[in-house]
């Protein structure tokens, strides 16, 4: 009956012993990189574009025919564009989106606050798919673009964008051309 008594009784004093001699296991070392990161390799035939050197600004540089505005690093990819297709400003943010993602573009301007709906759309001539919404000129949505602004889209971060007499001409001349049936804001850009 003794034995019976001393086996738990000396189970619990080797475990509380075990415990006692035990060492933590080791932390590992952060890397920096985010917990869930998958590296993509980058195509090694295709030339990236060249790097902006420190003191260059983006800047807004327009097409020949008037019919868009794109912002960005001179000699770079845009990190944002505003063309005008038969009276609709299409606002295209120059950042990877995945494939039927949708988001809120967060414009905020000097005259209007707008929320413009963006898809993920297929651009001709981009690698992939990119942010992209539309609004029709003549709506006082369009306003925000008339002077500095700023945008804030989820996963493409923060884009701070000075005015332009480029925006300004581009918006005037769109809203001299109609829209074919054009949908009002509502659905697309909401103040």
């Amino acid at each position: 009956m003794t034995l019976r008594r001393l086996t738990p009784l000396a189970a619990l004093t080797a475990l509380a012993a075990l415990a006692a001699c035990s060492s933590k296991a080791p932390v590992p070392q952060d890397s920096g990189a985010p917990v869930n990161a998958v590296r993509v390799p980058l195509p090694e035939n295709e030339a990236l574009p060249p790097a902006p050197s420190g003191d260059t600004k983006p800047i807004w540089a327009g097409s020949p025919g008037g019919d868009s505005v794109r912002f960005g690093q001179p000699g770079g990819a845009p990190a944002l564009s505003l063309a005008c297709r038969q009276g609709v400003i299409v606002v295209t943010r120059h950042v990877v989106a995945e494939v039927g993602a949708q988001a809120l573009f967060a414009l905020q301007g000097s005259k209007r606050i707008v929320r413009l709906a963006v898809d993920a759309t297929a651009v001709p001539g981009a690698r992939g798919y990119l942010w992209q919404g539309s609004l029709p000129a003549g709506d006082p949505a369009a306003e925000v673009f008339d002077g500095p602004f700023v945008g804030t889209l989820p996963d493409a971060g923060k884009i701070s964008v000075p005015g332009s007499p480029l925006v300004r001409a581009l918006l005037a001349h769109c809203a001299t051309h109609p829209a074919t049936g054009a949908k009002p804001a509502g659905p697309g850009a909401v103040e």
